[in-house]
């Protein structure tokens, strides 16, 4: 049945071009299609220089600040800056001193689930796939909530600050069901501290000691402001445009978005890329070796070599070509980390990875811009290093991410009023209807 369904769906790729349809909304250069505006966040990775574009460093900006400068005032600043950038996203503005101590009262406030919502909902039904278990937690926290249905800016105001304050403990909560019930080991269900900042609170609320060092939580810090946005155009906040477009309440869309994410080509890569570095080690005698490492590269390329699909995970992004600013900046805590934890040998591994990969595709194939480290290079490493289990690695971008998609949903409420709806062009011939009989 499924061979008549794609000896029958095909589509003769030619008729893309005949029609001049942008497959993926992006055409052969990678120009994606121009489908909305936004105030959120911006990307740059080419300027015109004398009327040539050109591949730059990439830049991402939220609101305005570019992230570089957003991480050095909380390095600086020796802060934790998750609540703070979240601020800034939502209100468009960064938080005076008060302003920050009032939000993070307000999301500390927040952060609690329903009376026995942990033993009726998490407890039930866990899954190994733990972002299916965040959209079903997340939707039936629409039962516990009045307003539900209620769009004003200021109900969903109120309902995004939730839901990016519980986000950690459903990941975590579901993530500790699954491993008592599917895997038969012990069960910690510990409570945030209200005083601690959402990083620590993580990290609190997974190990079943609550122990962690001053590094470990601020690398995760670091690690959720760099995912928590992205532009407008990426799979999930698209989705969260489209789903809000509609008119359907916060709960419907975020569910949407996570849905998006859990795709291995959108929020799984840093998965695939642990995984990568695991086939590497097994299959490469001496990593320390340059020559070595490349032919396996070379391999994974030629689909010799780990899944076989001609990918190096964690080398190239959709937008960025000579650099990605969230893997640069990703790059420095990440040596700090891996002293802490004595994995100096993976570090330098991943380091020579990132200096060959895009070396080798360039030789390997024909490409119209720069191959770069992208952030989930990177990001898989350090959650490995932080003891948090591959389970949790796709619901860790969704804890971060879930903070751009309140900001896109405030935003399209806010100045759209309009469904979303582009339109496909048809390509199926026209058929006379044939009797039961004579078929």
């Amino acid at each position: 049945m499924a061979r008549t369904c794609v000896d029958n769906g095909k589509i003769d790729l030619e008729l893309y071009g005949k029609y001049d349809v942008q497959r993926g909304l992006r055409d052969k250069n990678g120009n994606g299609v121009l489908a909305g505006l936004t105030k959120v966040s911006k990307i740059e990775a080419f300027e015109v220089v004398d009327g040539q574009k050109k591949p730059c460093d990439g830049r991402l900006y939220y609101r305005g600040y570019s992230i570089q400068d957003l991480i050095r005032g909380e390095v600086e600043g020796h802060r934790y800056g998750f609540e703070e950038v979240a601020y800034l996203l939502l209100f468009s503005k960064l938080p005076s001193e008060e302003e920050l101590k009032e939000f993070r009262k307000a999301l500390a406030y927040c952060r609690k689930l329903p009376t026995n919502f942990t033993r009726d909902v998490i407890m039930k039904a866990p899954s190994r796939d733990i972002m299916n278990s965040l959209s079903k937690c997340i939707l039936t926290l629409a039962s516990y909530d009045p307003q539900a249905a209620d769009i004003s800016i200021e109900n969903v105001l109120r309902q995004c600050m939730m839901l990016i304050s519980t986000m950690p403990m459903l990941a975590v909560y579901s993530y500790h069901a699954y491993n008592h019930y599917e895997r038969d080991e012990s069960m910690y269900i510990h409570r945030p501290d209200p005083k601690l900042s959402t990083a620590e609170n993580f990290l609190r609320m997974l190990r079943p000691d609550m122990k962690y060092t001053e590094v470990e939580a601020h690398v995760l810090d670091m690690a959720l402001i760099l995912h928590m946005e992205h532009g407008g155009g990426n799979n999930s906040t698209f989705t969260t445009h489209v789903v809000t477009s509609s008119g359907t309440d916060t709960y419907a869309a975020i569910a949407s978005a996570l849905s998006s994410l859990k795709g291995p080509k959108h929020g799984g890569a840093n998965i695939k890329v642990v995984e990568m570095i695991q086939d590497l080690k097994k299959n490469v005698k001496d990593t320390t070796d340059e020559a070595q490492v490349e032919e396996y590269l070379k391999k994974l390329l030629h689909k010799e070599a780990f899944d076989k699909k001609g990918l190096i995970y964690g080398m190239g992004h959709a937008i960025y070509s000579a650099s990605d600013p969230r893997a640069e900046v990703f790059k420095t805590f990440v040596k700090e980390l891996s002293e802490e934890k004595h994995r100096e040998k993976d570090f330098a591994l991943y380091s020579m990875i990132e200096r060959l990969g895009p070396k080798v595709i360039m030789e390997e194939r024909k490409i119209y811009k720069g191959v770069s480290a992208n952030v989930d290079f990177y990001s898989g490493f350090v959650y490995s290093m932080l003891d948090i289990p591959e389970e949790l690695f796709t619901p860790m971008f969704a804890i971060a991410r879930i903070v751009g998609w309140s900001a896109h949903r405030i935003e399209e409420l806010i100045n759209v009023d309009k469904i979303i709806r582009p339109a496909y062009k048809s390509v199926m011939d026209e058929a006379e209807y044939v009797p039961m009989e004579e078929r």
